[in-house]
């Protein structure tokens, strides 16, 4: 007779009846036994720039395989992505590609990582795992495009083999993560402190939405977080908002907002701050926090210049980061 199983992946816990699937809807109760229906059929495979992820301090200019499948243990009301994170598997189009065969492809296509993105891989866990394994046996890195809201004993086991995560810190307050993606804030502080104690590289990106997330307390209150927490080298990308989903009733974020966080998020000590989804002068290069020498001149995606040596300022000081 079938049972019912708990997922113990995130920190909903879905209790699933036999049939049935968790919240992600990808992760299905067979005959009482949790299983994946993605693994191995990913929605959508493209060689993108690493910058797109985004991650600027990590081999900057070198081409990344990203691979996502469909779902998403989050509900954001203003995803990007909805069209597959907010999927059913049973009705969308999909690949067979085993984790060998995204490895060769990486290879194929002379990619340096693999990005694990679009949707929230979170919920192509084992996917995930067994692909980033084998990417390691080819020298191939893996980055992780997360929102992570992940329980502490899976995330570990993954960090093990994973090189960067970029993690979305949506915003710092609970009724911010109850209202947007429809989930709680401290797991993911949890995640990222513990990402850093991991060793693994760590970039954070934070979408500024006008009237939700958007005021100069809650941006301190962030900053000052990550400052304390992560370290001040850690790199901090502003995005801005545009209607989209299920969130159309706001405007954009306006550019001052986006040049205010920056300006104030380096006030309070962070020593590299990036603006993103819109042209800025500024806000897309890396500046030297020493002796503010431009090192990495960016355009959109594309390097425009790269004046680091062995990831060092021509004045001596280290750049934190993943250079080569």
């Amino acid at each position: 007779m079938s049972k019912t199983v708990q997922c113990e992946l995130c920190p909903r816990y879905c209790i699933i009846m036999p049939g049935q699937s968790g919240e992600c809807r990808v992760r299905v109760n067979i005959e009482g036994r949790l299983t994946s229906v993605v693994y191995g059929f990913p929605c959508s495979i493209n060689v993108d720039p690493i910058e797109k992820k985004p991650c600027f301090h990590f081999l900057p200019g070198t081409k990344s395989l990203s691979i996502a499948t469909v779902g998403c243990n989050l509900h954001c009301l203003n995803c990007q992505n909805w069209e597959i994170s907010q999927a059913n598997p049973e009705d969308s189009e999909a690949y067979s590609c085993p984790p060998d065969q995204i490895v060769d492809n990486a290879v194929k296509y002379s990619c340096t990582t693999i990005s694990y993105t679009y949707t929230d891989p979170v919920v192509f866990y084992e996917y995930v795992l067994d692909t980033a394994k084998l990417a390691h046996e080819k020298k191939i890195r893996n980055v992780l495009v997360t929102a992570g809201y992940i329980n502490t004993p899976p995330w570990k086991k993954l960090l093990k083999h994973v090189d960067a995560a970029r993690i979305d810190l949506k915003g710092m307050t609970e009724e911010f993560y109850r209202k947007v993606p429809q989930a709680t804030l401290q797991p993911v502080l949890d995640a990222l402190v513990t990402a850093k104690e991991s060793g693994v590289h760590v970039e954070i990106i934070n979408l500024l939405i006008p009237t939700l997330n958007d005021s100069q307390d809650e941006i301190r209150k962030l900053v000052r977080w990550i400052v304390k927490n992560i370290g001040a080298d850690t790199p901090l990308h502003f995005s801005r908002f545009f209607p989209i989903y299920k969130m159309k009733n706001l405007p954009p974020t306006p550019l001052e907002t986006l040049d205010l966080a920056r300006k104030m998020a380096m006030e309070e000590g962070l020593n590299y701050v990036y603006i993103g989804n819109i042209a800025s002068r500024e806000g897309q290069n890396t500046y030297c926090p020493k002796c503010s020498r431009l090192l990495i001149e960016r355009n959109g995606y594309t390097l425009l210049q790269n004046n680091l040596k062995d990831g060092k300022c021509p004045c001596g000081r280290e750049i934190y980061g993943v250079w080569k």
